[in-house]
C-alpha cells in the first residue's frame, strides 16, 4: 500500500519556531503572505510545490520534512531558563524545540545504546514555596543540606569537582550545548518523558563564556532539577515566584560547588584579598565573584566588605571578564559518544543512522544534527560512491 504524502502544517509551525521566527518575519523572508502561512500551519490550505520549496530553503529544513508525521514524539512539560527575564518567549521557544529534537534522537538511540540511568537523591524541598523570604535561615539551611546530600549520594567528597559534565552524565543527566544569544540565555534545563521515564537535559550556551561561569550554570540547572516542580507552565506563575526559584538555584549551585567546611577553611586565610581569590580560582574552577558571594553567604566577610569587594570588581572591569578566565569547552557528551560508538563498531553507518532518523520523523540535514548533538563536523555526512562503469580488458 502506497503511503499518502500530505503537507503537514504542524511541521511548518515547528520549523518556524525552531528558527525563532514570527509569522510576519517568515512572510517577509519568503514573500508568502502572513495569512497564507497561517492557513498552511493550521492545515486549512495546502501550499503549492514551489512554495514548499521556498519554505524549505528559507527555513533550512529538507523538503520531505514538511510531509511527515512526528513518529518520535518526546513529551516536554517544563523548561527552566537561566536569565529568564531577559529572553523573550520566541527565543526561549526556539531553544526548547531544539532540545526536544535532542530528546527525540535520544529516544531513537536507546534502542541501540545502554545509557546511564537517572540516579538522583530523594529530595523533599519545602522552602520553594517561600517566595518573599527565600533567603531566610531555614531555607538556606535546607538548601545547604540538599547540596551536601547530593555530594554524598554521588560520592564526590568535599573537594573541587574536576569534571562536572561527566558527573552529571554518569548520573543520567544529558548535557549538551547550543549557540544561543549569550546575553539573554545562559543555560536551560528540560524534563522529557521518554518511554514513560523521566530524562533530564541541561543545555549551556556555547561561545566565549568562561569555564567557571558555565560550571555555575550547570549547577544552577541541577538545583532546579532537584528542588523545583516540573509539571507547570512557568509563564503562568508570578514573576516574584520565578525569581525566588532562581535565587534558590543560585544558592544550591554555590553550596554544591563550594562546600561550607572545605571552601570555608580555604578562604579563611585571606578573605578580603582579591589576589587570593584569583589564586583559589584555579583550584575550585569557580569564578572569583561566585567565591566572594559564597564567602559573604557563609558570613566569613561582612556586608560592608562584600559591597566594597564587588565595587572593586566593577572598577577593575571584572564583572564580565575576570583574570585567568579559561574558555569553556563542552566535552564529547554521552549522545555524541553513542553515535561514535555505533559507527566505530560498525553497528550502523552514517547513512543507516540518517535513514533511521528519517523513518522516525527526524528529517533534518546532517549538519543540523551534528550541531544539535555537538558531533564532530562530517560525522553524519553521507559520501556518494562513484560507481565504476568501465574496467580493464582481461
Amino acid at each position: 500500500m502506497i503511503e499518502q504524502k500530505e503537507f503537514n502544517g504542524e511541521r511548518l509551525k515547528n520549523a518556524r519556531l525552531y528558527r525563532g521566527l514570527t509569522l510576519t518575519e517568515l512572510a517577509k523572508q519568503t514573500d508568502i503572505s502572513k495569512q497564507s502561512l497561517s492557513l498552511y500551519e493550521n492545515n486549512r490550505n495546502t501550499p503549492e510545490h514551489l512554495k514548499v520549496k521556498q519554505l524549505s530553503t528559507t527555513l533550512g529544513f529538507p523538503y520531505d520534512f514538511f510531509f511527515q508525521e512526528d513518529k518520535s514524539s518526546a513529551k516536554t512539560e517544563t523548561t527552566y531558563f537561566r536569565s529568564f527575564a531577559s529572553a523573550n518567549k520566541k527565543e526561549r521557544t526556539a531553544q526548547s524545540i531544539k532540545l526536544e529534537y535532542v530528546a527525540k534522537i535520544y529516544k531513537v538511540l536507546i534502542d541501540y545504546i545502554e545509557f546511564p540511568k537517572i540516579n538522583l537523591p530523594e529530595i523533599e524541598f519545602i522552602g520553594y514555596d517561600d517566595i518573599f523570604d527565600c533567603e531566610n535561615v531555614t531555607s538556606v539551611a535546607e538548601i545547604e543540606n540538599i547540596a551536601n546530600k547530593t555530594r554524598e549520594y554521588w560520592k564526590l567528597g568535599e573537594g573541587p569537582i574536576k569534571n562536572l559534565q561527566l558527573v552529571l552524565e554518569e548520573n543520567g543527566i544529558q548535557v549538551t550545548g547550543f549557540g544561543t544569544n549569550e546575553n539573554k540565555i545562559d543555560a536551560f534545563s528540560q524534563r522529557t518523558i521518554v518511554q514513560e521515564n523521566d530524562v533530564f537535559f541541561i543545555a549551556v550556551a556555547l561561545g566565549d563564556k568562561p569555564e567557571g561561569r558555565i560550571r555555575f550554570d550547570m549547577s544552577h540547572e541541577l538545583g532546579h532539577i532537584l528542588m523545583h516542580p516540573w509539571s507547570e507552565d512557568l509563564d503562568a506563575i508570578p514573576s516574584e515566584e520565578f525569581k525566588a526559584r532562581e535565587r534558590q538555584a543560585n544558592m544550591f549551585a554555590s553550596a554544591f560547588l563550594l562546600p561550607r567546611e572545605s571552601f570555608g577553611k580555604d578562604i579563611q586565610a585571606y578573605p578580603t584579598d582579591l589576589k587570593y581569590y584569583q589564586f583559589l580560582k584555579k583550584k575550585w574552577k569557580v569564578s572569583m565573584q561566585a567565591m566572594v558571594y559564597r564567602a559573604h553567604q557563609l558570613k566569613i566577610i561582612t556586608d560592608n566588605q562584600y559591597q566594597y569587594m564587588m565595587r572593586q570588581f566593577s572598577k577593575n572591569g571584572w564583572r564580565v571578564n575576570e583574570p585567568d578566565d579559561v574558555p569553556f569547552l563542552l566535552n564529547a557528551n554521552v549522545i555524541r559518544g553513542a553515535i561514535d560508538l555505533l559507527i566505530d563498531q560498525k553497528v550502523l553507518s552514517a547513512k543507516d543512522i540518517m535513514e533511521i532518523f528519517k523513518k522516525r520523523g527526524i528529517t533534518l540535514y546532517s549538519e543540523e544534527i551534528e550541531e544539535l548533538l555537538n558531533l564532530k563536523e562530517g560525522t553524519l555526512k553521507i559520501e556518494d560512491k562513484v560507481v565504476q562503469i568501465i574496467q580493464l580488458k582481461r
